[in-house]
């Protein structure tokens, strides 16, 4: 019996939880991902935090002189949240938990399994590639708020320059090299970092736009920007 294509995604909080938990979306998505079970395919999905995190490490910050350690630990708390709300979405579809470190990922049978935050100092993207690493992956499909990779912030920047293919020297040049909590970047520098040197592929897409995913799962061209080496 053949061995199931395993696809990673990560997830971005911002499009499950934009401003309040987005039920629309994650019926899209939940039906789409079912889809490609039926047709073959496993899913290991990593939930980010969003807006829900962003909110809470605001209020933690108007209490105490909050270290990015807090911040960190208050941003993986809501991804374990948002998680759960994608989880039991997909009922009896999934997996009876989360997974939280990556290493207990092969520990799961399941042909959808979704994942959350684990440690500070990283996004839930350096989780994804973690996991990713964990399961010989070496493609990851990035599901975001955003349709493109700019060199900048499009939204605050008219002049802003899109990308429909990078290498990840390129990517990594104009991102931070540090890791910052709650930080906008499309991939955080630690998992950029660590999908280059495993020659990863990651393909970003935007969420609104899920025909996107069923193109890159086809196959075919999508909408967005694909990094590798």
């Amino acid at each position: 019996m053949q061995e199931k294509e395993t696809i990673i995604i990560s997830l971005g909080g911002a499009i499950v939880v934009p401003d309040m938990p987005n039920p629309e979306f994650i019926k899209d998505f939940k039906k789409i991902i079912l889809e490609w079970v039926e047709k073959g395919k496993r899913f290991v999905i990593i939930v980010g935090g969003g807006k829900t995190c962003r909110r809470y490490n605001e209020a933690l910050s108007k209490v105490i002189e909050a270290t990015s350690e807090d911040l960190d630990w208050m941003g993986i708390y809501s991804t374990q949240l948002n998680a759960q709300l994608v989880r039991l979405a997909f009922g009896k579809d999934t997996s009876g938990q989360i997974v939280i470190d990556p290493r207990d990922v092969t520990k799961f049978n399941d042909d959808i399994i979704i994942g959350a935050g684990w440690q500070p100092g990283c996004s839930t993207d350096t989780d994804a590639v973690l996991v990713a690493k964990e399961l010989n992956a070496k493609k990851i499909v990035n599901l975001s708020n955003i349709d493109y990779v700019y060199d900048s912030d499009p939204k605050t920047n008219s002049t802003a320059k899109k990308f429909e293919n990078l290498t990840w020297k390129e990517y990594r040049s104009f991102i931070s090299s540090k890791w910052t909590p709650g930080s906008n970047t499309p991939f955080d520098p630690i998992a950029s970092e660590m999908a280059e040197k495993d020659g990863m592929e990651v393909a970003f897409m935007s969420g609104s736009n899920l025909e996107g995913l069923n193109n890159y799962l086809k196959g075919e061209a999508f909408t967005g920007t694909t990094i590798k080496n």
